[in-house]
């Protein structure tokens, strides 16, 4: 069964905004375990919509559009299908009533805009829309089922989720089984993963894919109609040979990861960070879920933050700077108790570094990067030493990333710094919590 998406809408097609929802239905078709073969992106023209429908419909089985069914005059694919079909536009009554219903309820006029949603071609069958005015709709084709969709992300999602994987699962019979386990590396490079993995044997039906984002790099393993055990056995040879590269397994992020853990954990944790931003924080609280652990976040960007808010001893900066491995020890260590409490959290993190373009030295040039890991008995630190050509964007990604990692780690109860091969650790150090160490 040959699945494919048109994307439609100028916006899409000149840049103006990212195919989000495109990125995402593929990765849903996956993870359902059915697969996309082509995208499509067209503008809002009328001919080049029903051009393109009558073109993919006649290659393809299951197609679903996405976008042009607004109530504004660019949304034009209801139109656009009934010309391709040769057939007239119908008012759907049963969404004329949904319509009304719901202007009714907020006091509010149904427009001829408005109305305008419930024209579909004729004959096609009318898919509701639970939190939305423009419903969905589905026709056959040619060849192929067109199944229409919102262009709006979260109409498009519930929909999709709802009607459209529904609809493809009852066509399971002819679709091949695929699926995908997902390793999530940090600190190796797409040519050394190809080099490393590509020459290895891989059992009949994996393929393997990549997806590169800073700081991160993907590998996907495929497998089309596998035999029983066999995703099992691929994943097993891909584990062994990336070992402690891998960072999560079938997540979406490394944060996905950490945050897992620590509510399986019940651990807790402080944050401290000056060179990251808050950006460790952020993307934590971003999950469901993380003030189960989180206890608190300070961004102490300056030196004063870090003395009268972290307690970090000014003899300490003297002495050693802001972006070394006492600072940062002690900038962990301050967070665990700045609420005036004892050493409570289970861990701390702290970052620090120069991230430029400006103010590196020949000492400490920019991508200098510290972190600090406070467990329950020691504080473990590292400094990186990233090329000066990286962007200061790359710089606090990485820095993020390789926090996150620390704590994984320590969570499994792995030794907290680990090799990421093209990541240069130039120095490490291990500090006992005492009353010396929190000046």
């Amino acid at each position: 069964m040959k699945l494919e998406m048109i994307c439609t809408g100028e916006e899409v097609l000149s840049g103006q905004i990212v195919d989000t929802n495109g990125a995402w239905l593929s990765n849903v078709l996956m993870e359902n375990g059915y697969e996309m073969q082509r995208r499509t992106i067209v503008g809002d023209r009328l001919q080049d919509l029903a051009s393109v429908f009558i073109e993919r419909s006649q290659q393809a089985e299951i197609i679903l559009v996405n976008g042009g069914l607004g109530p504004t005059a660019d949304d034009l694919c209801a139109l656009a299908m009934a010309n391709a079909m040769g057939v007239e536009l119908e008012e759907n009554q049963r969404w004329r009533q949904i319509l009304q219903d719901w202007f009714n309820q907020r006091g509010m006029e149904l427009s001829k805009s408005n109305l305008k949603q419930a024209l579909l071609p004729e004959g096609a069958i009318m898919i509701e829309n639970s939190v939305g005015t423009a419903c969905g709709f589905r026709v056959k084709f040619n060849r192929a089922w067109l199944f229409f969709t919102p262009g709006v992300p979260h109409e498009f999602m519930q929909m999709v989720e709802d009607t459209f994987i529904p609809f493809i699962s009852s066509l399971t019979s002819q679709i091949s089984s695929v699926s995908v386990v997902k390793l999530l590396t940090l600190g190796m490079g797409e040519s050394t993963m190809a080099e490393k993995l590509e020459p290895l044997t891989w059992p009949e039906g994996i393929t393997l894919g990549y997806r590169s984002y800073t700081p991160y790099l993907e590998l996907k393993l495929i497998g089309r109609d596998l035999a029983p055990g066999i995703q099992d056995q691929a994943e097993a040879i891909a584990k062994k040979i990336l070992a402690d590269t891998i960072v999560a397994n079938n997540q979406p992020s490394l944060a996905s990861e950490v945050h897992r853990l620590l509510v399986n954990s019940g651990k807790t944790l402080s944050i401290a960070e000056s060179l990251t931003g808050g950006e460790i924080s952020s993307q934590l609280v971003a999950l469901p879920g993380s003030s189960a652990y989180l206890k608190h976040a300070i961004v102490s960007y300056c030196n004063e933050a870090k003395i009268n808010l972290l307690a970090v001893s000014p003899k300490t900066i003297e002495q050693h700077t802001e972006v070394s491995l006492a600072c940062v020890a002690q900038m962990a260590a301050g967070v665990s108790k700045a609420n005036g409490g004892p050493l409570s959290y289970d861990f701390s993190i702290a970052t620090s570094g120069i991230a430029g373009p400006g103010g590196g030295t020949q000492a400490l040039p920019v991508g200098t990067v510290v972190i600090a890991l406070k467990t329950p008995q020691q504080i473990h630190c590292q400094r990186l030493r990233l090329s000066q050509k990286r962007s200061r964007q790359y710089i606090r990604e990485l820095c993020v990333a390789v926090a996150l990692d620390m704590l994984r780690r320590a969570i499994l109860n792995l030794v907290p710094i680990a090799d990421y091969g093209y990541i240069e650790c130039a120095q490490q150090q291990i500090f006992e919590i005492n009353d010396s160490l929190m000046g």
